[in-house]
C-alpha cells in the first residue's frame, strides 16, 4: 500500500523487519525525553538568546496579549516530533520514529505544564509548589527571567536546574548586568 501527503506518493508502507520489544521502545521514549532537556538546553542558551533572540526577547518582557512571538518556537520544535510520528505510524520507518516522536512530544507537554502553566501562570490555577525540586525549578526559573537582555541570563534548562543559591551568586558575579528593576506595590496596582 502506498501513502500520500498532499497528493504525492511516499514510500509504500511495508513491515518493519527487525521490529522491537515493547521494553525496548519505552527505553527509546524515556531516552528521548531525556536527551530532549539536553536539546531545549542547548536551543535556549546559544539559539533563543543568541540569534533567535529576535523571537524570544518577547518572552522577557511582560505579555500583553494572549500569544508573544515565543510562541513560534512551540511550533517549530513541534514539527520533528509531527514528523517522526507520522513517519513510524504512517510511512513505515519503524516504531523506533514513533517512539522518538512520542518522546519529543512527551517532553513538549511537560514543557508546556511547567512553563508555560506552573511558572508563566498562562492558565490560572491555584497550584503552589510545596517539593524541593518543583521549588528549585520554579525559582531557578524565575532567576532567568530576572534578566530582561540577551546576555547575562542564568539558567537555561526547564527541568533540571542548578540551585537558587549558585544562580544568585552568578548574577551578583556579574553585577547584575540586565536584571529588571524591582517594581514596587503601587506599580504593580496599576
Amino acid at each position: 500500500m502506498t501513502a500520500y501527503l498532499c497528493g504525492v506518493a511516499l514510500a509504500p508502507r511495508r513491515a518493519y523487519i527487525g521490529a522491537m520489544s515493547p521494553l525496548s521502545l519505552l527505553l527509546v521514549f524515556v531516552a528521548t525525553v531525556a536527551a530532549m532537556e539536553g536539546f531545549a538546553y542547548v536551543m535556549h542558551r546559544w539559539v533563543m538568546h543568541g540569534p533567535g533572540w529576535f523571537l524570544h526577547a518577547s518572552h522577557h518582557r511582560p505579555r500583553t496579549g494572549l500569544w508573544e512571538a515565543n510562541d513560534l518556537y512551540f511550533v517549530i520544535f513541534a514539527l520533528p516530533s509531527i514528523l517522526l510520528l507520522l513517519g513510524g505510524v504512517q510511512w513505515g520507518w519503524g516504531n523506533w520514529a514513533t517512539a522518538c516522536g512520542a518522546g519529543i512530544a512527551a517532553y513538549g507537554a511537560i514543557y508546556l505544564g511547567f512553563h508555560d502553566i506552573i511558572v508563566h501562570k498562562r492558565v490560572r490555577h491555584g497550584y503552589v509548589p510545596r517539593s524541593r525540586y518543583m521549588k528549585r525549578i520554579v525559582q531557578a526559573h524565575r532567576l532567568h527571567h530576572a534578566v530582561e537582555t540577551k546576555d547575562g541570563t542564568v539558567s537555561f534548562g526547564f527541568l533540571v536546574a542548578p540551585r537558587p543559591a549558585a544562580l544568585k551568586q552568578e548574577l551578583a558575579r556579574r553585577a547584575r548586568a540586565g536584571v529588571r528593576h524591582p517594581v514596587s506595590r503601587a506599580d504593580q496596582a496599576r
